[in-house]
C-alpha cells in the first residue's frame, strides 16, 4: 500500500515524478483542472455574496473516483499541481471535490511546488512542504467569476444584437479592440511623399561606399525637405560636378548588452519571430518540455516551469551558464560576476525563475537525437537566450563621416564594425519592426581626402502606415498594457480565430467584418470595459487579492453593479437594425430606395432598404452581383426556364418562377453508378458533392431514402454477410482495401498494402522514444440521415489526453 498520494496535473508528469520519490509514493494526475462553473446561467449566485456554483466536469468524475479511492488508501496526500494562481486553484478543487478537509489527520494534506521536474528539486520541495495558499485561490476564483459574469451576460446580448453564436470576453474583447482599432488606423491612413540622394563613392584605392544628402547650405535635411521629384531632380543637378571631400570623422565605442532570458510573454514572441510558432504551440511545446522527455536516463524536465513573469536566473544555472560559455566561447566570453535583469513588464509576477533549460550542459546537440523537430527548435532557443544572457557584452566600434561637397552640401556616411563580438557570438534578439540593416563597413578614410562620385541615387519613397498586429506584436501590447495574464494569451488569440472576429494572414492579424461590428458595440456602448487602462487596472486588483491585500467579494461587487446596470440600460436602447445596418447616400438601381450596408454571414455587403419587395444586393467593393444567366433547362416542377445563379457555394440552377415556384438544382448533376440502393431497393446511388467539395454517395431517392456512404460502392455482395454492396476505400494506414460497408461486419480485403517507411537509424546507439499511437474508433454504422454521414474525430482514451487547457 502507497504511504503517500502525489497528485499531480499532467500524466506525463506523473510518470517523471514517480521514478524520483521511490516505492512509497504513488503519484497520480488529475488532468488538469477537475471543477469550473457549469456553462449555463445561474452558476454564481450574484445575491449571495457572489457564491459559485461548482460542478465537478463530467470528464473528471472517472477521475475523481480513482483518486478517492486512493486517497482512502493513503496516509498523506501531496498536492504537487502548478506553481502559479491557477495551480493554486486546482488544488484546493481537488480537495473539495474528494471532499478531504487540508486541516485533518487522516489523511494529512500537504502543497508542494516546484519549478523544475529534475530529481533534486522534486524532493527537495516533497521534503519542505507548505499549505494551500488561500489568497491565491481568492484571486483566481474571483477571476473566474468575473470572467463568468462578462461572458454570460455580454455574450447573449451580442446575440440578440448581432447574430446568435457570438461571444465577449473580459480581455478577449479588448485584444480584439486592439487588433480592430489599428485596422481602422490602416484603413485611414494616407502616405505622404518624400525622396532621399545618396551617392556612390569611391576612394583613391578604388575602394567603394556610400553616403546619403545629409544637409543642404549649413541645414539638416528633414524627412519631408526634398518633397517631389522636382526638388529631388533641382538636387541631383546642383550636386552633379562638386568635389567631394572628408570634412569630419567621427568615431565611438559602444557595447551592446544582451536581452534578458525568457519570460512566458517574451517567449511567445521571439518563438513567433525566428520560428513561425503561434503561441498556442508555443506553450503546448514548452509543457512537453518541462513535464519530462527521456534523453537517456528516464525521463526528465528540460525547462523550468514555462509560466512566468520573472527573468530572474538561480545562483545554481549561472555558474553551470558560465562553465558552458567557457568551455565552448572561452573565458573572454564568460562574465566574472552574473548579470542580473530587471524586469519592465507591468504587474509582473516575480514568484519565480526565467524559462531556462533545467541543466545547461544540455546542449541543443546532445538534446537533439531524442526530440521531435519542433521541440529541439524551441529547446534551441531558449538554451541560447538563457546562455547568451550570461555572456559578455558586444564592443562595437562605430564610424561616422561628413563628406562636403562643394560649400552648400553635406553628406554622410555611417558604419560599424563588430570588435568583440560577445554573446552575439551565439544569440542577437529578433524585433517585431522591419529589420534594420547593420550598417556597413566603411573603408579606411583621412580628413581632408578627396573621394569620386560614381552615381548619385535619388529615390521616392512614402510613409509607411501602422504595422498591423502579428501575434508576437499582440502579446508584447497586451503584455505592456498589463492585460490578461502571459499564460491566457494562446487562449485568448485562438478564441479570436475560432469565432472568425479576426483571420491570421502572413502571420498578421485582419478584423472580419463581424469582428469589427462586435468591436464597434462594446467600443461605444460599453467603452469602460474595454478601455485599456480599465482591464489593466482590473488586473493589479486581482493581483492585489493574490497579495492578501485585499478581499474578492467587494471587488466583484464594485464591477458588477454598474456593469449590469448599463448592459439592462443598452438592451432597451440599442436595436439590431442599428447595429448591423449602416445608411448610405447612393439609391437603389432598381427601385431607387437608399441602399444600406448589412452584415451577413458571408461579411458586409450592400443591399436595398426595400427588402423583402426588393432584393437587389451588390459586393460592398461596388461590384454589383453578377446577373442570373438563363439557361435552356425548364424546371422539371412548373416548366418554367431555369436560371443560372451564383450562390455561397458556387452557381446552381433556380427556377425563373420565384417566388412561386422555388425549385433549385446542382449545376452539375448527380453521376448515376447504376447500383440499386441497398436500404430502399427501390433508388439508385448516386455520386454527389457536399457542399464543402467533398465526394458521397446516395439514394437518388431523398429524402425519402436517405442512404448515404462516404466510401466508393462496389456491386459485389459481401462473402461473410452477403450484403448487397462492398466498398473501397483508400489510406496511407492501410493502404488500398475494400470492406462491408455493415459495422456488425468485419471482413475486409487488402488490394494494395501501404507502403512502408523506411527505418531510421538510431542516434548515438540510443532508440528514439516511441510515439503512442492514437486509439482507433470503431467504423461509423451507415445510417439515415438528411446530409451525408459525418466522419467521426478519432478520440482519446483519457490516458492519452494532454492535460486540459488552462482558461483565461
Amino acid at each position: 500500500m502507497a504511504k503517500s498520494l502525489v497528485i499531480v496535473e499532467s500524466p506525463a508528469k506523473a510518470k517523471t515524478i514517480e521514478k524520483f520519490l521511490g516505492p512509497n509514493y504513488k503519484v497520480l494526475a488529475s488532468y488538469g483542472h477537475v471543477r469550473a462553473l457549469p456553462s449555463k446561467q445561474g452558476s454564481v449566485d450574484v445575491e449571495a455574496e457572489f457564491q459559485p456554483l461548482y460542478h465537478v466536469l463530467p470528464e473528471s468524475q472517472k477521475q475523481i473516483a480513482l483518486l478517492k479511492k486512493e486517497a482512502d488508501k493513503s496516509d498523506e496526500i501531496i498536492l504537487a499541481t502548478d506553481p502559479d494562481r491557477e495551480g493554486e486553484a486546482i488544488a484546493w478543487h481537488l480537495l473539495e471535490a474528494l471532499g478531504i478537509d487540508e486541516s485533518g489527520k487522516s489523511p494529512t494534506v500537504k502543497r508542494v511546488t516546484f519549478h523544475e521536474i529534475t530529481k533534486n528539486a522534486v524532493q527537495e520541495a516533497v521534503a519542505n512542504p507548505g499549505h494551500i495558499s488561500r489568497d491565491l485561490v481568492d484571486a483566481q476564483q474571483a477571476r473566474s467569476i468575473l470572467d463568468y459574469l462578462v461572458g454570460f451576460n455580454l455574450s447573449p446580448f451580442l446575440w440578440k444584437k448581432i447574430r446568435y453564436g457570438l461571444s465577449a470576453g473580459r480581455v478577449q474583447s479588448v485584444a480584439l479592440r486592439l487588433i480592430c482599432d489599428r485596422e481602422k488606423e490602416v484603413q485611414a491612413f494616407k502616405p505622404e511623399e518624400y525622396w532621399t540622394i545618396e551617392a556612390d563613392l569611391q576612394t583613391e584605392a578604388g575602394t567603394t561606399f556610400r553616403a546619403r544628402l545629409q544637409s543642404v547650405d549649413g541645414n539638416s535635411l528633414k524627412k519631408f525637405d526634398i518633397a517631389n521629384e522636382t526638388a529631388a531632380t533641382a538636387l541631383v543637378d546642383a550636386l552633379t560636378d562638386q568635389t567631394i571631400q572628408v570634412a569630419n570623422i567621427k568615431r565611438t565605442e559602444k557595447k551592446r548588452q544582451p536581452s534578458a532570458p525568457f519570460t512566458t510573454s517574451t517567449l511567445q514572441q521571439e518563438a513567433s519571430r525566428k520560428l513561425g510558432f503561434s503561441a498556442r504551440k508555443t506553450m503546448s511545446l514548452a509543457q512537453k518540455l518541462y513535464e519530462g522527455i527521456d534523453i537517456g536516463n528516464g525521463a526528465e524536465g528540460l525547462i523550468t516551469y514555462m509560466r512566468t513573469d520573472s527573468v530572474a536566473l538561480a545562483e545554481v544555472a549561472q555558474q553551470e551558464a558560465k562553465e558552458v560559455i567557457t568551455s565552448l566561447y572561452g573565458a573572454d566570453y564568460a562574465l566574472k560576476k552574473p548579470r542580473t535583469f530587471k524586469n519592465r513588464a507591468k504587474n509582473a509576477q516575480e514568484a519565480h525563475e526565467a524559462v531556462r533549460p533545467t541543466t545547461i550542459a544540455n546542449t541543443p546537440d546532445k538534446v537533439k537525437p531524442h526530440l521531435s523537430s519542433d521541440q529541439y527548435r524551441l529547446y534551441r532557443l531558449i538554451w541560447m537566450r538563457t546562455v547568451a544572457s550570461q555572456m559578455a557584452a558586444a564592443q562595437l566600434d562605430a564610424t561616422s563621416v561628413d563628406l562636403s561637397a562643394g560649400e552648400r552640401f553635406i553628406l554622410r556616411a555611417s558604419g560599424q564594425v563588430i570588435r568583440f563580438a560577445g554573446f552575439m557570438k551565439l544569440y542577437i534578439e529578433s524585433s517585431d519592426d522591419a529589420e534594420e540593416k547593420d550598417d556597413a563597413t566603411l573603408p579606411p578614410l583621412q580628413e581632408q581626402e578627396t573621394v569620386s562620385c560614381q552615381e548619385l541615387l535619388p529615390e521616392q519613397h512614402f510613409t509607411q502606415p501602422p504595422p498591423r498586429f502579428s501575434e508576437a506584436r499582440l502579446v508584447k501590447t497586451l503584455e505592456e498594457y498589463g492585460i490578461g495574464r502571459p499564460s491566457t494569451y494562446a487562449s485568448i488569440i485562438n478564441t479570436l480565430t475560432a469565432r472568425k472576429y479576426v483571420r491570421l494572414e502572413k502571420r498578421v492579424f485582419y478584423p472580419e467584418d463581424v469582428g469589427m461590428v462586435v468591436s464597434d458595440l462594446l467600443s461605444n456602448h460599453f467603452k469602460q470595459y474595454v478601455d485599456y487602462n480599465f482591464t489593466a487596472q482590473l488586473e493589479e486588483d486581482l493581483d492585489a487579492i493574490s497579495r492578501g491585500e485585499t478581499k474578492w467579494q467587494p471587488l466583484l461587487k464594485e464591477f458588477w453593479e454598474p456593469f449590469i446596470t448599463l448592459l439592462k440600460q443598452k438592451e432597451t436602447e440599442i436595436s439590431k437594425q442599428d447595429v448591423t445596418t449602416e445608411k448610405t447616400d447612393r439609391e437603389c438601381p432598381e427601385c431607387k430606395k437608399p441602399l444600406v450596408i448589412k452584415l451577413g454571414r458571408a461579411g458586409r455587403f450592400m443591399a436595398c432598404s426595400g427588402f423583402p419587395d426588393c432584393r437587389y444586393t451588390e459586393a460592398l467593393n461596388g461590384e454589383a452581383k453578377e446577373e442570373p444567366v438563363m439557361s435552356d433547362q425548364k424546371c422539371e416542377k412548373c416548366g418554367a426556364p431555369m436560371l443560372i445563379k451564383e450562390g455561397r457555394y458556387g452557381k446552381f440552377y433556380a427556377c425563373s418562377a420565384y417566388p412561386a415556384c422555388k425549385n433549385i438544382q446542382p449545376l452539375v448533376k448527380p453521376k448515376a453508378l447504376g447500383i440499386t440502393c441497398p436500404a430502399c431497393k427501390e433508388g439508385e446511388l448516386q455520386e454527389k458533392k457536399s457542399r464543402y467539395g467533398k465526394i458521397f454517395y446516395s439514394c437518388n431517392r431523398y429524402p425519402k431514402c436517405k442512404y448515404a456512404l462516404w466510401d466508393l460502392p462496389i456491386e459485389e455482395a459481401c462473402p461473410k454477410c452477403e450484403f448487397p454492396l462492398i466498398v473501397e476505400k483508400v489510406t496511407k494506414r492501410d493502404g488500398t482495401y475494400r470492406k462491408c460497408p455493415q459495422e456488425e461486419c468485419d471482413w475486409k480485403l487488402v488490394l494494395v498494402p501501404p507502403v512502408k517507411k523506411a527505418a531510421k537509424k538510431p542516434a548515438a546507439k540510443k532508440a528514439a522514444p516511441k510515439k503512442t499511437a492514437a486509439k482507433k474508433t470503431a467504423t461509423k454504422k451507415t445510417t439515415a440521415a438528411k446530409a451525408p454521414p459525418k466522419k467521426k474525430a478519432a478520440t482519446k482514451t483519457k490516458k492519452a489526453a494532454a492535460t486540459k487547457p488552462k482558461k483565461d
